[in-house]
Order: structure tokens, then C-alpha cells, then sequence
């Protein structure tokens, strides 16, 4: 299984608004290319002193790394560009991958 791990800095005032947009279109348009298993969101509790706002991850569970794959070159593109469109730089987003061993 392979875990592709987003974790976005959002700054507090705007919190309520992204987390509204990701339940209800971000997320299920992500889950309807069917790369993925499963979807599963979660603040990040331990933050930097000077780190003003929110940490949220946002970890989507691939079958393979075909599938993390095919999203990445086929659909990652355009949902990415829709966010940036929507957000610009008030929402920053960092990209990881990581392998399930257990």
C-alpha cells in the first residue's frame, strides 16, 4: 500500500471555509478518479512557536504505486491547478509518499 501524504498550512481565519471545500468537492472529486482506497484528514497537534494557522494532512491510501501512478500523471495536474486557482498562495500545500510496511 502506498500513502500519499498532503499536509497544508491554512491560516486560521479561513480554516472553517477550506475545510468546507475540501469535504465537499476537493475530496470526492480526488476519490472519483478511483486511484485511491481511502481518504482519511487530521490536524496536526504539534506546531512551530512561530507557526500561525492550521496544519492539516491529508493522506490518500493507494492499492500500488501504479495507481499513486496514474493520478499523479493523469488527474494530480488539473485538481491541483483548480486548488492553486481557488487558493493561491493563502493555502500551502507539502507532498510525501510513503510505503505501508505494517
Amino acid at each position: 500500500m502506498i500513502v500519499y501524504n498532503v499536509t497544508c498550512h491554512i491560516s486560521a481565519d479561513m480554516e472553517a471555509e477550506w475545510l468546507a471545500w475540501m469535504l465537499n468537492e476537493h475530496l470526492p472529486d480526488v476519490m472519483a478518479t478511483g486511484c485511491f482506497l481511502e481518504v482519511k484528514m487530521m490536524r496536526l497537534l504539534t506546531q512551530a512557536d512561530d507557526d500561525e494557522g492550521v496544519n492539516i494532512a491529508v493522506q490518500y491510501t493507494a492499492q500500488s504505486m501504479a495507481d499513486y501512478e496514474h493520478y499523479r500523471d493523469t488527474h494530480a495536474p488539473a485538481l491541483q491547478a483548480k486548488t492553486r486557482e481557488k487558493y493561491g498562495e493563502r493555502v500551502l500545500a507539502y507532498r510525501s509518499l510513503l510505503e505501508v510496511l505494517h
